[in-house]
């Protein structure tokens, strides 16, 4: 439906404009002045698209990562995360398109009808007269000096702080009490005359020009609301209350009713996106919210890449493989007759008996083997990989946390997606190390820093049955029990493809000899050691170690150097954020020997 107020101006022009001789005119697209006139607009016409619940997912798991199980996801949150059309929500637009008008023409009154002028000569008249007053004639010379230069210049600010130099309850200070009142008042009216363009001659007092200036606020906080919620279909965002003190109440009704449609929206498409009501009122998210948020990620991840060969893991061609090829080799003894290309086997067998002359007819075509030809196949390796996350201490500087779980999420999701037959695994690290499933990936948080002093030698025999995790201080990072959690797991797994991915910011400060747990800040010489005895371990079993050294303002040459000695030590490679924006990693891979640039 059209609206006067959709009209440009370009369309008053037009319609005004004298229209050509049709045989001098060459034929014209489309167009024109109807189509100006009712907004037409052949971009965005019949454009709107159905709301996509997978962007509560993505919020609710944004959120979820970045403040964990300490506070659940908000109506507020959930409407932010959800992009609505409001062309879905019926009489939204009109009635809002309404109220807007009507305050526009409340405040275009106001504007029209007073005049501040003469509030603003009474207010700075009224603040001069209070505050001679407050200027001490005895007392401490340095302080009435203070207050007569404060005065003149308006100083709000350094009349507050020169109050209490004042005696107290003195004449003077009573006095600097009222002028800092007026002046007060005074800052209220000129920000009047210089915030809005008042034409009227109906005079103000001070009293009348404050009132008028937190009426004209309140116009300018609901049009601003009332823009905001036809921009992007959220009502909930509008003080219905205050609302409801300038326009009718059939208006604020209708209002109303389309809010309560639009949350009745957002609820079915959280419900659809995998969010569940809590008893607190708030919402949790289920394991379909998880397989949402890692379609988007991926598609973030993957959404600008060209167009190439598709294909998962290459695997090495085989005679027995498991993996049958479109192309084909001529048949050897002993491959398997399931691999055999039965129509190319035929034809071969036909156009070799052409050749040796013409057939009669119901003639068998007689098959030898070097008609036969088999399909050329391959294995399809399986991976295994475990995910170790630094979540010490360190961690929560710049939000690198939630980098390291919003990858640790892509990768699950890539796995499952287009690797099924993969093992993955995540290993939290901190003072100890966890298994964690992927489920929990979102809840787990950095721990806090309990210790502040700037040397620490900590030794806790884990072996006593007194002593628990929760006796620990658990902001440090135990590499070396990280490893050998993921040693562990990637040792029971059947395939020779096994890696592990150790997302950390430094050097390790914790490691385990025997069942002492040591704990040492700064890094230590002998946590290092131990540390780099477990990756030789990783190695041994044929385990990879990727490290990928996440930027910290904390990081030293040292860090850089262990990750370097490390990934040397054990063949594996390094991988080093070089920039903020974390487009450019600079990769050593020494499985190769050899050094380059993703970007």
């Amino acid at each position: 439906m059209a609206h006067d107020d959709d009209m440009s101006p370009d369309a008053d022009e037009s319609m005004g404009a004298p229209v050509p001789d049709a045989q001098s005119t060459a034929p014209q697209p489309l167009g024109g002045v109807l189509h100006t006139y009712l907004g037409y607009d052949a971009v965005k016409f019949g454009q709107a698209q159905p709301a996509d619940s997978s962007g509560a997912a993505r919020g609710a798991y944004e959120h979820l990562m970045a403040a964990g199980s300490m506070r659940h996801f908000t109506d507020e949150e959930l409407a932010d995360a959800i992009r609505l059309d409001p062309s879905q929500i019926q009489g939204l637009g009109p009635s809002i398109d309404a109220l807007i008008e009507l305050l526009e023409q409340r405040k275009e009154r106001i504007l029209s009808t007073y005049d501040p002028t003469p509030a603003t000569h009474a207010a700075a008249k009224a603040f001069l007269d209070t505050a001679a007053g407050a200027v001490p004639e005895t007392g401490k010379p340095d302080v009435a000096k203070r207050i007569a230069h404060a005065i003149a210049g308006e100083q709000l600010r350094d009349l507050e702080r020169l109050w209490y130099r004042l005696p107290e309850n003195s004449p003077e200070q009573r006095a600097l009490t009222q002028a800092l009142e007026r002046l007060r008042e005074k800052y209220e009216v000129d920000q009047l005359t210089s915030r809005w363009s008042f034409s009227g001659r109906e005079a103000l007092d001070v009293p009348g020009a404050i009132e008028v200036k937190a009426e004209l606020e309140e116009l300018d906080r609901l049009l601003e609301q009332l823009r905001e919620a036809l921009k992007n279909a959220k009502p909930a965002i509008i003080d219905m209350d205050a609302l409801a003190e300038f326009a009718p109440q059939e208006q604020v009704d209708s209002l109303r009713d389309a809010q309560r449609r639009v949350n009745e929206l957002l609820e079915r498409l959280a419900e659809d996106a995998g969010l569940a009501r809590t008893p607190e009122g708030g919402w949790q998210v289920s394991p379909k919210a998880m397989r949402l948020y890692q379609r988007s990620l991926l598609a973030t991840i993957f959404g600008g890449l060209q167009a190439a060969r598709s294909g998962r893991h290459e695997g090495v061609a085989s005679p027995d493989g498991a993996v049958e090829l479109p192309s084909t080799r001529p048949y050897e003894f002993g491959d398997s007759p399931s691999a055999m290309d039965i129509p190319q086997s035929m034809v071969n067998a036909l156009l070799r008996e052409s050749a040796d002359g013409p057939r009669a007819p119901g003639t068998p075509v007689r098959m030898r083997s070097d008609d036969m030809v088999v399909h050329k196949t391959r294995q399809q390796p399986k991976c295994a990989t475990a995910v170790i996350m630094d979540m010490s201490g360190s961690m929560r500087n710049g939000g690198q946390y939630v980098q390291a779980k919003r990858m640790a999420m892509a990768l699950d999701g890539l796995i499952r997606s287009d690797y099924p037959g993969d093992y993955l695994q995540f290993v939290e690290m901190y003072t100890v190390a966890k298994l964690r499933s992927s489920g929990e990936i979102p809840s787990i948080m950095p721990k806090p820093v309990t210790i502040r002093e700037s040397v620490v030698r900590l030794r806790a025999d884990m072996s006593d049955p007194d002593i628990t995790e929760m006796d620990l201080p658990l902001h440090f990072t135990n590499i070396q029990r990280a490893l050998q959690l993921s040693r562990q797991w990637l040792g029971g797994r059947p395939t020779p493809n096994r890696q592990v991915m150790l997302i950390t910011d430094g050097l390790p400060t914790a490691h385990f000899e025997g069942s002492d747990l040591y704990m040492m800040y700064p890094p230590d010489p002998r946590t290092e050691r131990e540390t780099i005895r477990e990756a030789m371990r990783c190695k041994e079993a044929g385990i990879t170690i990727n490290v990928f050294l996440l930027p910290s303002w904390s990081q030293t040459e040292d860090d850089v150097q262990f990750a370097h000695r490390m990934a040397e030590s054990t063949g594996g490679r390094v991988f080093f954020v070089a920039g903020r924006e974390l487009d450019r990693f600079v990769v050593w891979d020494y499985v190769k020997r050899r050094r380059s640039i993703l970007g």
